[in-house]
């Protein structure tokens, strides 16, 4: 069984990594690793790679593997907690709120850049699944990111109003608001905020039947020994959606320009369409990275998978 404090998986022994923290704008304290290349000189400035979690992950998962690759490639790098989750601060526990998670990104941009060994004119971030929409979000406001890679990207936004691949009906959109305000009544008469399902909070070893492609693919990850991790429970309050459903986070994509986007996606992913679809909608500079044989969870933790050569070269050649 892994631990609150342990990953899934193995450090690196060309880094050293230190818990950190600050806080963000709401004063909500965000927990963070922080990875660094053991032969660092301090005294010398470094670009910096601030990382965040795919949607319900959590830093010691898949998006510490990002954070310690970039860190043995010359980048002073972080990954961090979504406030609320994780070792994060917030409460109550588990809300998902598009405004805040965005505003993380800024925070971590706050901190990296005050790091006396961090170039504050080289940072870039890379979001994964769901903190792909946020991390480029983030940079539609934020211009101290200078370049965003955003990797199996989940539009949370979207799937939340319109369902998955936009197949909600206006009828179906009216009776979810309906069920969301009557759970806010519930929420304030028991004081506690009701969490959608989560996954079982020790790993297992077999899928349950009857689940679809995509839900198996997270399942098989979160829930099972690959991915599983005490801190991720892959659930959120039922009312968060609302604010999803009332916060569009892609309105304002072109405003990133000039500065580049990097979209991967794998060539099976179910998620495809996000990235495609926010890639016609960007201004250039941009690219779409299509990793061949990969879905969607395989960009969270396939070592041989993972191309981080692109995206050490884009970080390189753009900051």
């Amino acid at each position: 069984m892994i631990g609150n404090n342990q990953k899934t998986f193995t450090v690196s022994e060309k880094v050293t990594v230190e818990k950190v923290s600050f806080k963000n704008r709401y004063g909500i304290t965000v927990a963070a690793d922080m990875y660094l290349a053991k032969d660092i000189d301090k005294s010398q400035k470094y670009p910096a790679i601030i990382v965040g979690t795919p949607y319900g992950g959590v830093k010691e998962q898949g998006a510490g593997i990002y954070a310690q690759t970039m860190a043995e490639r010359g980048f002073a790098a972080i990954v961090f907690d979504e406030s609320y989750n994780g070792e994060s601060g917030g409460e109550p526990r588990h809300v998902s709120s598009p405004d805040i998670f965005v505003e993380d990104f800024s925070a971590a941009v706050d901190y990296i850049g005050t790091r006396p060994f961090v170039d504050r004119n080289k940072i870039g971030v890379i979001g994964i699944c769901g903190s792909g929409g946020f991390a480029i979000t983030a940079a539609q406001v934020d211009k101290r990111i200078k370049a965003v890679a955003a990797v199996s990207m989940y539009d949370m936004s979207r799937v939340m109003r319109n369902g998955w691949m936009d197949s909600m009906t206006e009828e179906q959109r009216g009776q979810m608001l309906d069920q969301l305000g009557e759970q806010r009544w519930k929420d304030s008469e028991s004081g506690n905020s009701e969490l959608t399902p989560a996954f079982p909070s020790e790993p297992v070893d077999t899928v349950p039947e009857g689940l679809d492609p995509i839900s198996r693919e997270f399942f098989e990850y979160y829930a099972m020994k690959r991915g599983h991790h005490p801190n991720s429970i892959g659930a959120f309050t039922k009312t968060s959606a609302m604010s999803f459903m009332n916060f569009p986070l892609m309105n304002y994509i072109k405003s990133v320009s000039p500065r580049p986007i990097l979209f991967i996606i794998g060539e099976h992913a179910h998620s495809r369409y996000f990235s495609e679809d926010a890639y016609k909608m960007a201004a250039e500079p941009k690219e779409l990275y299509i990793v061949p044989n990969a879905g969607h969870v395989d960009l969270y933790d396939r070592r041989d998978l993972i191309p981080f050569d692109k995206l050490e070269s884009f970080f390189k050649e753009n900051m």
